[in-house]
């Protein structure tokens, strides 16, 4: 595996209260090899020329054991924010489940979104993690429909797997649930799709579904999703550009009724969808506690 050049592996998160209540990001890989059409990691604000081939970071566990010993706050880390943490390479190298190991010994909690069934190897350390600090898994679905999510995610497994791997997770007690993000325009953008994930979600004892109800389109995402999407619904591209021109926040046209639908149909259900309830759920065992302020 290539290797890049860094002085750091985490960062203290500006908006942990409006994304899961996240005090540190962290990316141990760079690169991605799932092909999903949409991705917004392939933007050029996140400089990653070449998106498809994995990297990681010289010496990413030293950094990062020194890091964690040096913070005094033992907040929640985040993994996966800009590259799913159990790509394909992570199988061979399993810098994750290192890392994971060094959380567990310096006693964090951690946050992880995901569409690999690879998690379920390191449910031991996730068990063990949890026993002293807060745990979120958050998997990551954009249709149950198996067939469209292979166009969409081909290097993916299936929609159906992962529900799979919530239900898993779930029966061994871990605080998980349901990422339906992106919702894509004219594609997924349907009260079928939104009613069958929230059912499915229930059936796996997801803790909660959260959404964004919309996609963005930052310049190089939009031309390779365009590029996809017309081999798909061929002239769809055009639809876009009509209605939503360079916009980067593209939300489905009927963007305040699918998400009343969809608050409805969690609330039906019985599951969580507001951010400050899902942080509020998951801390509720290791509350937040303020950090002394020395002035």
């Amino acid at each position: 595996m290539d290797y890049i050049r860094t002085k750091t592996i985490m960062t203290k998160s500006e908006n942990g209260k409006l994304w899961f209540g996240i005090d540190y990001h962290m990316n141990l890989y760079r690169g991605c090899n799932y092909g999903c059409i949409y991705c917004d990691s392939r933007s050029e604000a996140y400089h990653i020329v070449n998106f498809e081939k994995i990297v990681s970071k010289v010496n990413a566990l030293e950094i990062l054991e020194e890091e964690l010993a040096s913070k005094q706050y033992k907040g929640v880390v985040s993994f996966g924010t800009l590259s799913d943490p159990y790509n394909e390479k992570e199988k061979k190298y399993k810098i994750t489940r290192k890392a994971l190991e060094l959380i567990k010994k310096y006693e964090f909690g951690v946050s992880i979104d995901t569409k690999s069934d690879l998690i379920l190897r390191d449910m031991d350390l996730l068990k063990e993690i949890q026993k002293r600090n807060n745990v979120i898994i958050k998997i990551s679905i954009t249709t149950y429909d198996d067939n469209l999510a292979k166009f969409l995610e081909p290097n993916v497994i299936s929609s159906s797997k992962r529900f799979e791997v919530l239900n898993t997770l779930r029966e061994n007690n871990i605080y998980a649930g349901l990422l339906m993000m992106p919702i894509l325009p004219f594609v997924t953008d349907t009260k079928e799709n939104i009613q069958k994930c929230i059912q499915l979600a229930k059936e796996s004892d997801a803790k909660f579904v959260y959404t964004k109800m919309g996609m963005i389109l930052g310049k190089r995402v939009r031309e390779y999703y365009f590029q996809n999407i017309d081999r798909l619904y061929p002239g769809l591209s055009q639809d876009y550009e009509s209605v939503y021109e360079k916009r980067n926040v593209c939300n489905p046209l009927k963007y305040r009724e699918l998400l009343e639908f969809f608050v409805n149909e969690c609330n039906r259900n019985h599951i969580l969808c507001d951010m400050s309830e899902i942080i509020s759920d998951y801390k509720k065992k290791f509350p937040v506690k303020e950090q002394i302020s020395l002035f």
